[in-house]
């Protein structure tokens, strides 16, 4: 099940893409900052997941993938900041919103390693963290 556990490492590290992106473009001091402790903390996700990979013998993921819905959603906060920091809170609620979905489905195969299954309910916890801040951000900018 190491390929599923590889898509969630390149997912996880679009979406770090995805914050230092929106982090750049956002307006108010107090988003930024915001998105800057998500990035950091989505950072420590990518990390866990990528000891896994290697605990696997599999390659760590040190960059973003060139296609995939989640890729393009984030690479679109970049645009979106120019109408404003309200599009852009939507915007990142919805990639989470798509990022908790993956990774829930995931915990939802049965055919999961057990130390696979732990590494990624490990990780899920931090995605539904990064999923409320998004609900919470869209609010505040709505």
């Amino acid at each position: 099940m190491t390929t599923l556990l590889k898509t969630l490492t390149d997912t996880t590290y679009d979406s770090i893409e995805g914050y230092r992106k929106a982090a750049e473009k956002a307006d108010s001091p107090q988003l930024k900052q915001a998105l800057n402790q998500r990035l950091q903390q989505r950072e420590q996700t990518l990390a866990t997941l990528n000891a896994e990979l290697q605990r696997s013998g599999e390659e760590l993921v040190t960059k973003g993938t060139l296609m995939g819905d989640a890729h393009r959603l984030w690479l679109s906060i970049a645009d979106t900041f120019e109408n404003g920091d309200e599009a852009a809170a939507e915007r990142v609620e919805e990639g989470e919103d798509y990022l908790k979905a993956k990774f829930q489905s995931a915990l939802d195969a049965d055919d999961l390693a057990p130390q696979e299954r732990a590494v990624i309910q490990q990780c899920y916890a931090e995605i539904c963290e990064g999923e409320r801040f998004a609900d919470t951000i869209s609010q505040q900018y709505d």
